[in-house]
């Protein structure tokens, strides 16, 4: 179905619903949506917890929590042990898992299928993409790049700051500045209700990947792009 055939919900902050025309660029979402890094989460996670004399998690339960950036997931992960999140330890473990992250970006995870056939194709018709991540930048960056898709992408656009975390917009509107291109011709990608919600209060339109962290969009997420497999997107968009 090509993607000027398409229409899309695009309610939020910029408010409506209407026709959208090709994109000019496109936003990828990192963990779940380009990369399962879920194991390398976990690794890096249970590394700073061990050091600090703490209980590991479950691999199964580190997927659950992945989504809102590596402070939100070891928060998560001291509420799951019944331990207050004293900002002393929070920050200890912090700094254990970017070491651990940047010591193995991903020695466990892989490239979802697929997805480096997308990218290639995508770029051949010439559209620029961007990441959008709640993983920081640096750390984004050390995953993109292990994974040998860095080069793939004009720019990345990691959450440093807790106020550009999605489903706030501020990474999605900073991208289109840096295209100069309204929101509405910047598609995101992502797997999960924190990258739908800041693609409609951006206004950006959106595509909801099947083989990532979050499952089905809930019923109420209104109209948007629902692909099961990169080749099913990059049919849509090329």
């Amino acid at each position: 179905m090509p993607l000027e055939a398409l229409s899309f919900d695009v309610d939020g902050a910029r408010g409506g619903t209407g026709f959208l025309a090709p994109p000019a660029a496109i936003a990828f979402d990192l963990d779940g949506t380009l990369v399962d890094t879920a194991p390398d989460i976990a690794f890096a996670l249970n590394t700073a917890l061990q050091s600090a004399g703490l209980r590991p998690a479950e691999d199964a339960q580190v997927r659950a929590w992945i989504g809102d950036g590596p402070d939100r997931l070891i928060r998560r992960a001291l509420e799951a042990l019944d331990l207050e999140a004293d900002e002393t330890l929070v920050g200890a473990l912090r700094d254990g898992f970017t070491r651990a992250t940047l010591a193995a970006p991903l020695d466990r995870g892989r490239v979802f299928d697929g997805i480096d056939a997308l990218l290639d194709r995508l770029r051949a018709c010439g559209l620029p993409l961007r990441v959008v991540t709640n993983k920081p930048t640096e750390l984004s960056r050390g995953v993109l790049a292990a994974a040998g898709l860095l080069a793939r992408f004009d720019a990345v656009h990691g959450a440093d700051r807790s106020a550009q975390r999605k489903p706030a917009p501020a990474l999605l509107l900073e991208a289109a500045a840096g295209l100069g291109i309204a929101t509405e011709r910047l598609l995101m990608v992502g797997d999960s209700m924190n990258d739908l919600r800041a693609a409609r209060a951006a206004g950006c339109p959106f595509a909801w990947v099947g083989w990532g962290y979050g499952g089905a969009p809930p019923p109420d997420a209104g109209t948007l792009l629902r692909v099961a497999h990169p080749d099913e997107l990059a049919e849509a968009l090329t």
